[in-house]
């Protein structure tokens, strides 16, 4: 039943809404991603290179919160999540999910920058906003701000707790054996260690974490399509092939059709990127920005690489390992038989083994249990405002914590299937709102980053 109704709000409204409003925010700024690409690429990676400022006390740097937000985005999404993609809707789902990630960069560029825009001091020292806060100061939408920061809760709890903590639970499981409870509780009791000491915490631990789990996932995604590079070009034509004509580029009527790849392909950039769920924007509102549009470079950026860059080597090493079998996989989804150990992290897995040999394996663990732990700090905190939110203040904090360190151990042994169908449903209700937010305010966002613009908010 939660699948149904998951399935009946995503499909197609929610996708057809997240492209849209993509679309819009796009092409209302001059397609700023590609034209503008020397500004933002200048304004997010160009300041790792001059003098690091100190965050403010109980603040984040920029890097810190583009890790916090990297934390949450880069999960296990971005290894199971693209093979689960390509097994059900086909090789053109990568494109797809280029198509929504292109257009999405602006939608991400919007949200943080209205992010910093409308954001308040935090009781504790340095800032705290989001969507909810946009939404409540720039339309006075107060019920809208209340539904966002409702279902944050919940999604926090499903998606961002106890599907994690599955993931890591079962790649250590079936990587050395170990018991998923006993993985849940240290899982539990190490995420506990981190967000007691809150954002400021969470922010020095991923912007630790994140660089080392990327570093480790490309370099050895990396080699895996390097011994494969005779068909990296052969993957590419099949993926472009694929999205716009799948049945003649496989076969002929037993080929997946472009809805399927048009679907998966879509749903992997949302969810994979999180640009227009709102989620992410919470995280760089506690940046210390100087301007909304420098953390709106930095939401470009954040995209770019989680999609762009992460999930383009998850289906490149995929697809030109040759442990993707087109015609299997068909015939496995047209008779009812598909297993978990053709999809998602194991299909992954196989690819990876094809250079490091069984170490393929412990890699790909490796890497799943650094995105999944991550997520869960991201997500903890994005779960505290949206409570605060409801409640005006910070009294429920604790107990929050004490609820979402219990999802994470309970989701260790849970059958997370309905869990995910929660999250999803989580996921589009929260962006509902927020998108057409944004839509509206994606003129104010645009006008952040002209020039009088950006001088106007130094000056401030």
């Amino acid at each position: 039943m939660l699948e149904r109704w998951a399935d009946r709000l995503w499909n197609p409204w929610m996708l057809g809404l997240f492209l849209l409003v993509g679309l819009w925010c796009s092409a209302e700024s001059g397609f700023f991603q590609i034209f503008g690409i020397k500004t933002w690429l200048r304004g997010s990676l160009g300041t790792l290179f001059r003098k690091k400022k100190k965050a403010a006390s109980g603040g984040l740097t920029q890097f810190q919160a583009l890790s916090t937000a990297l934390a949450s985005t880069i999960g296990t999404g971005s290894i199971a999540g693209v093979a689960t993609a390509i097994f059900f809707g086909g090789p053109g789902a990568v494109f797809w999910m280029w198509i929504s990630a292109l257009l999405g960069l602006m939608t991400s560029f919007a949200e943080k920058t209205l992010a910093v825009k409308y954001r308040r001091k935090a009781p504790g020292g340095g800032w705290e906003g989001g969507p909810m806060d946009y939404m409540e100061r720039a339309l006075g939408w107060r019920g809208a701000a209340k539904w966002f920061s409702f279902w944050c809760v919940p999604a926090a709890l499903a998606g961002g707790g106890m599907v994690q903590s599955n993931s890591i639970a079962s790649a250590l499981h079936a990587a050395l054996g170990w018991e998923p409870l006993a993985v849940g509780v240290v899982t539990a009791l190490c995420t506990g260690a981190v967000i007691l000491g809150g954002i400021g915490r969470v922010g020095r631990v991923s912007e630790k974490l994140v660089p080392a789990m990327a570093v480790l996932f490309l370099s050895t995604g990396m080699a895996v399509i390097w011994a494969h590079a005779e068909s990296v070009l052969p993957a590419l034509r099949e993926i472009v092939t694929c999205a716009l004509t799948p049945r003649a580029a496989l076969g002929g009527a037993s080929g997946y059709t472009v809805s399927a790849a048009l679907r998966y392909g879509v749903a992997r950039g949302v969810f994979t990127n999180e640009a227009g769920v709102g989620s992410s924007a919470m995280a760089h509102a506690a940046a210390d920005a100087d301007f909304p549009a420098q953390e709106g470079f930095w939401g470009i950026f954040e995209v770019f690489f989680a999609t762009m860059v992460v999930c383009t080597v998850t289906a490149l090493t995929i697809l030109t390992s040759g442990v993707y079998d087109p015609a299997a996989a068909l015939s496995a989804l047209e008779q009812g038989a598909v297993t978990g150990a053709m999809t998602g992290a194991p299909l992954s897995a196989a690819a990876f083994s094809t250079v490091f040999g069984q170490a393929g394996g412990l890699i790909v663990a490796v890497c799943l249990l650094l995105f999944a732990f991550t997520s869960l700090l991201g997500w903890s905190y994005y779960g505290e405002r949206g409570l605060a939110h409801l409640t005006g203040d910070n009294r429920l904090r604790r107990p929050f914590r004490l609820v979402f360190l219990l999802a994470v151990a309970a989701g260790s042994v849970g059958e997370v299937g309905a869990v995910w169908a929660i999250s999803d449903l989580c996921d589009g209700l929260m962006a509902l709102p927020n998108l057409l937010a944004v839509a509206i305010l994606a003129p104010q966002a645009r006008r952040e980053m002209t020039p009088s613009g950006l001088k106007r908010r130094k000056a401030r």
